[in-house]
């Protein structure tokens, strides 16, 4: 992720939440934190959405300490779920961190994991399994077509949200209430 690229109408560091417009259903009530966005397109992480997987399992899984951590794990979107994603404070970097703003820091190694599983991670991190692109113009399309709501994101709403709170704590950032929201499309 680097900011030469990013343009002036750059999206990173927002929440997305799908209207009710948006018709993909594996983005019904979503929030998503977007970690790169450029003339090349998206990359964001459903940051609401967890797995009945937690991060003690994965741990133990890849053979490391921390079997016993009972972290939720997020679907973090549909592309490449296989894929590790750590958004966590900048506490320190590891191996593969990029900065996506100074409060909020992108971890994609194996390392950070160990380090949390011996309780040397950072202070305040969400873990993700896959990932939401978008292609060149992808995005914005979709947002003309108000398949998404947008506003600057929150490491608060991020890291100290309950994940069943993030969707209505984006749309009250944005002004919204969520019982004036429908979730059918109809025409008056």
């Amino acid at each position: 992720m680097t900011a030469s690229k990013e343009s002036p109408n750059s999206l990173r560091n927002h929440f997305l939440v799908a209207s009710p417009y948006l018709q993909d259903p594996r983005f019904h009530r979503a929030v998503i934190y977007i970690c790169e966005h450029s003339g090349e397109g998206a990359l964001g992480l459903m940051v609401n959405q967890p797995l009945d997987i937690h991060l003690g399992e994965i741990l133990e899984q890849l053979d490391m300490e921390g079997g016993e951590l009972n972290v939720p794990v997020y679907g973090g979107g549909p592309v490449q779920q296989e894929r590790g994603f750590v958004l966590h404070t900048p506490d320190r970097s590891w191996q593969n961190t990029a900065e996506v703003t100074p409060g909020i820091w992108l971890t994609t190694s194996r390392d950070v994991l160990a380090d949390i599983g011996y309780g040397l991670g950072p202070e305040h991190y969400l873990v993700c399994l896959g990932y939401a692109g978008w292609s060149e113009g992808q995005l914005e399309e979709e947002l003309s077509s108000s398949a998404w709501l947008n506003c600057q994101a929150s490491a608060d709403i991020l890291f100290n949200t309950s994940p069943a709170d993030r969707y209505q704590a984006v749309l009250r950032t944005i002004g919204i209430d969520i019982n004036q929201l429908s979730d059918s499309v109809g025409h008056a």
